[in-house]
């Protein structure tokens, strides 16, 4: 029997959860594709080049002499000869005070990398136990790769006993190695309780795992990830076979040149078409059939994050893609029966999650009351889940109203959004009350929207769309001039599309989120709705 016990965040309200596993195989699959997520790092590193510097260092003067021979004059060779030497000298006596500080780097680095290598793991899982499920989220070391995986009560045979709540434990290496040990003839253990993360395998030696503090980066990793999640996305599906398809060719061939992108050509009613540049290889999918109305085609980067789905191919069933648009973030959800992974990858690896690639801004914006935000969350925490519409007609609220609600608790690390099945989760990562005075700004741009709503003249027209919601267009007149603005926003209070004509939107569209004058246009249509919602 394997047992495995993880240790909660001791210092907010406990949970845990013990139950012995039934899908066996495919739980240590999945939690294994967890584990590739957490190790990965796709940053470019460097060759280290320091040898053959001090090489070229010591035999320049030499390489100089030799091609200046029979060339200079006399004086000149034995200037030659008097510089060698000093150089010589001069080089000697580097090598002998840096000598060991590079020696001992290189010896250093390379122990880690044999012998330690949770050193280099920065971010690790943190664990949601749920009413409906357990799961587990991480982001990569370079930030850009998003894995949650989520896991129903029939993943196991026996619940012992559980209570809801939010805690996080480092998957260090030892862990990932107890993990590999499940097999389908040994009973295994898993047990979260508030001094460790246990697993326990028939005929081994309990390993526990005690929990760390969740970074710092990662409030603002999930803001995003869970923004991106409720953007406007193209969605469709891929057969297993698919998906190995696209990673045997990335592992059978390595780009020299750009682009490294990967295009989907999507056409109403036909297979769904890959194709991988810049070999310009193309890869038919006629398992998955695309069921859309239009043709599209988007590109994505940062194709190597995918090669984290091998591990789930021979386990699922089948693979959900959602697109939100070129260059911008993708997901692939993992249907693994009583389970389901979640990869997220930012628009390509640079751009991580946490640092860069506003989608916060993206989201519902509706400024809503402190005391609305408070009800809201109270029926969440009641609830634990559930959709906006569903927590509105409880608290017989609009559906703009709690959508801001959520959209504010989003950004404050105590809400999730569960792409897999579309509704928001509690999931607390603060150990505060939630400061609803420091929700107010979360970009420098809300900020100046903010100011320009205070000094500035904005205009602004609405019109509906067909499909539903409102487009918006108006002016903002700042100091020096007048922008042009035009946004328009679904049903579900998102921005859609937008375009302005100031320098920010010029240089980066939407990728990296809305521009103040777009965010200062939609907070005078809010604030004009909210007062015609008053006076109804």
């Amino acid at each position: 029997m394997t047992g495995m016990s993880f240790a909660p965040d001791t210092l907010r309200e406990s949970a845990w959860f013990i139950g012995k596993l039934n899908r066996k195989i495919a739980f240590r699959e999945a939690i294994s594709a967890l584990h590739d997520v957490v190790v990965s790092d796709l940053r470019f590193k460097p060759k280290d080049k320091t040898a053959y510097k001090e090489w070229v260092a010591q035999n320049e003067a030499v390489f100089l002499a030799e091609y200046m021979a029979g060339y200079d004059a006399q004086a000149a060779d034995k200037r030659i000869d008097a510089l060698r030497e000093q150089l010589v000298g001069v080089r000697a006596e580097q090598a002998k005070l840096m000598g060991p500080y590079w020696k001992a780097r290189s010896k250093y680095f390379d122990y880690l990398y044999k012998n330690d290598r949770d050193a280099w793991i920065v971010l690790d899982p943190v664990i949601t136990i749920h009413p409906d499920e357990l799961f587990f989220e991480c982001f990569s070391q370079d930030e850009s790769t998003y894995g949650k995986l989520g896991c129903n009560y029939n993943v196991f045979t026996q619940l012992d006993d559980f209570k809801c709540g939010t805690t996080n434990v480092d998957y260090s290496a030892a862990l990932y190695e107890e993990f590999q040990k499940i097999r389908d003839y040994k009973d295994t253990e898993l047990k979260i309780d508030p001094s460790g993360f246990t697993v326990q395998t028939t005929d081994e030696d309990v390993f526990k795992e005690v929990k760390i503090d969740v970074p710092d980066s990662w409030v603002r990793g999930f803001l995003q990830v869970s923004s991106a999640m409720t953007m406007a996305a193209t969605q469709f599906e891929l057969h297993p076979m698919d998906i190995y398809s696209i990673c045997l060719l990335l592992r059978r061939h390595k780009e020299k040149r750009g682009p490294r992108s990967l295009r989907y050509v999507l056409e109403p009613g036909k297979p769904v078409t890959v194709v991988l540049d810049p070999w310009g290889t193309a890869i038919e999918c006629p398992r998955s059939i695309y069921t859309g109305n239009t043709r599209q085609e988007i590109r994505t980067w940062g194709r190597r994050r995918l090669l984290v789905l091998e591990r789930l191919i021979p386990v699922a069933r089948k693979f959900t893609v959602y697109l939100t648009g070129t260059g911008l973030p993708a997901f692939y959800v993992a249907d693994l029966g009583d389970m389901n992974f979640t990869l997220g990858l930012s628009g390509w690896t640079a751009n991580n999650w946490s640092h860069a690639g506003n989608f916060d801004l993206l989201a519902p914006r509706m400024e809503v009351p402190d005391g609305v935000k408070q009800q809201v969350f109270t029926q969440l925490h009641h609830d634990w889940l559930g959709t906006a519409a569903e927590l509105a007609v409880k608290l017989q609220l609009s559906t703009a109203e709690v959508s801001g609600a959520l959209s504010a608790y989003t950004q404050a690390g105590r809400v999730i959004y569960d792409m897999n099945k579309q509704l928001y989760r509690l999931r607390e990562l603060s150990r505060e009350p939630l400061p609803f005075e420091q929700l107010r700004f979360d970009n420098p741009r809300e900020e100046m929207a903010a100011e320009l709503l205070l000094k500035s003249q904005i205009n602004y027209k609405t019109a509906d769309r067909p499909e539903g919601g409102i487009v918006l267009t108006g002016t903002v007149k700042a100091a020096r001039r007048t922008y042009n603005t035009k946004l328009e926003i679904d049903l579900d209070e998102k921005i859609q599309s937008a375009g302005c004509d100031c320098s920010y939107y010029v240089e980066n569209k939407l990728y990296k989120g809305p521009c103040e004058h777009m965010l200062a246009i939609r907070q005078a249509y809010n604030k004009t709705r909210i007062q015609a919602d008053k006076l109804v």
